[in-house]
């Protein structure tokens, strides 16, 4: 991609509507612009580091043999009724009637679809498991959005479901899930932590929250200095580990992912029942598993930046190279870059190409605000010495080499 064709609105100044690091650097990279409060458009950058993200989640997924679908936003308020919880959210679901009287709601969850979309299909234990997951945009009527992507109305949520015939088999999907959540948020460079928390409005007996440690995070962890054990802080607690009885540090995070386990909760209520082994009808056990798609660009680029910029960890970076000619008016040099950007994509590695005429200066603080791993820099001392410069934008290390060298070293960086 040249950067002339695509669309990057960098912005100089600081965002006076951003209040934290992420939502600030966000707005300044031009990866993505507010519509209204609490809905945003992707831009080009935001969207490809959004798809990776979603590759990402669903190559761990896939992993685990889960299935994908993908359920409708509309949602007939009746099912919800059924199981209570319209009451239970309240003002946070956007309500609405259609013109043919019928009672609506645009989904701020699954749970009640996913479970009358199975009831109707598994009858029998031979049937199961099965764990079904989708990407989804879901939709909350927050009473005070704010945090850019942290705490949106509309927001995109992997949920995945588990449908079980015992106990047995709901731990074994339950860990297999936990476990792949690790390897997912590893995958998006993130540190994390991992607490036993509170099923709230979700229901079940067992919950895990993943939390990302962040300055300006909205939730608080209590971590043990000595056990390390961890768990949600709540106004008003103890804060003393009940292992060891030493004060626990409060850490601030953000929850990218929360897993439950339901038990019948909803299948008792909405008729997903099967036969057992000896034909005897029981509901299927349930569990429940999300991640916060969208969340998760603010989680890494709170945890991945710098006084000049983001830092995109390797997997999720919009692209793996920027390469930056310094004088577009030179012919030579504008052929080097050509030539190196044809190079990079013919070994299958995601490239931009900056040819705007503009000052070094310019090129170089746009790169750094970007955060792009690799900025491969060609000016005149190309030319008269035949090297390339090569400089990682996680520790400005540069590396000064021959082109088919750096051509080397770049793929070893990106792992192609």
């Amino acid at each position: 991609m040249y950067w002339s064709k695509t669309f990057i609105p960098t912005l100089k100044e600081l965002p006076q509507e951003a209040e934290i690091i992420s939502h600030q650097l966000m707005l300044r990279a031009g990866l993505m612009r507010m519509l209204m409060a609490g809905a945003y458009s992707y831009l080009p950058l935001g969207f490809k580091v959004l798809s990776n993200i979603q590759r990402i989640i669903r190559e761990e997924m896939n992993a685990c043999g889960a299935a994908e679908v993908l359920l409708p936003a509309l949602q007939p308020l009746e099912l919800w009724q059924k199981t209570g919880r319209d009451k239970v959210l309240g003002e946070v679901m956007i309500k609405f009637i259609d013109r043919r009287g019928r009672k609506l709601s645009l989904g701020p969850t699954h749970e009640e679809v996913i479970t009358d979309l199975v009831k109707n299909h598994i009858s029998s234990y031979k049937q199961l498991p099965k764990i079904l997951y989708q990407i989804q945009t879901k939709f909350r009527d927050e009473i005070r959005p704010r945090f850019g992507l942290i705490r949106a109305c509309e927001f995109i949520m992997k949920d995945a479901y588990s449908f079980d015939k015992d106990e047995d088999g709901l731990d074994k999907n339950y860990r297999t899930i936990y476990d792949a959540y690790k390897k997912i948020f590893k995958r998006c460079g993130l540190d994390f932590l991992i607490t036993e928390a509170d099923p709230g409005m979700m229901g079940g007996n067992v919950s895990h929250e993943y939390m990302v440690p962040a300055k300006d995070g909205e939730d608080i962890v209590l971590v043990c200095p000595k056990c390390k054990s961890t768990r949600t802080y709540k106004e008003g607690e103890d804060e003393r580990c009940p292992k060891c009885n030493l004060k626990a540090k409060k850490v601030n995070t953000i929850e990218v992912g929360h897993i439950f386990k339901l038990g019948t909760k909803y299948s008792s209520v909405l008729g997903a029942n099967f036969l057992d082994t000896q034909g005897k009808l029981k509901p299927v056990i349930m569990g429940c598993y999300g991640i916060g798609v969208s969340r998760l660009i603010s989680a890494i680029i709170e945890q991945n930046n710098d006084k000049d910029g983001i830092v995109w960890p390797r997997e999720v970076a919009p692209y793996q190279v920027i390469v930056l000619p310094l004088d577009v008016t030179e012919q030579k040099i504008m052929q080097l870059a050509r030539e190196s950007y044809d190079d990079l994509r013919k070994m299958g590695i995601e490239v931009i190409l900056d040819d705007r005429d503009e000052r070094a200066g310019v090129k170089f603080k746009d790169a750094d605000l970007l955060g792009i791993p690799l900025q491969l820099i060609l000016g005149k001392e190309s030319l008269e010495s035949g090297n390339l410069e090569l400089k990682l934008r996680h520790n400005q290390k540069k590396i000064i080499k021959k082109r088919a060298d750096i051509l080397k070293e770049i793929k070893e960086f990106t792992n192609v």
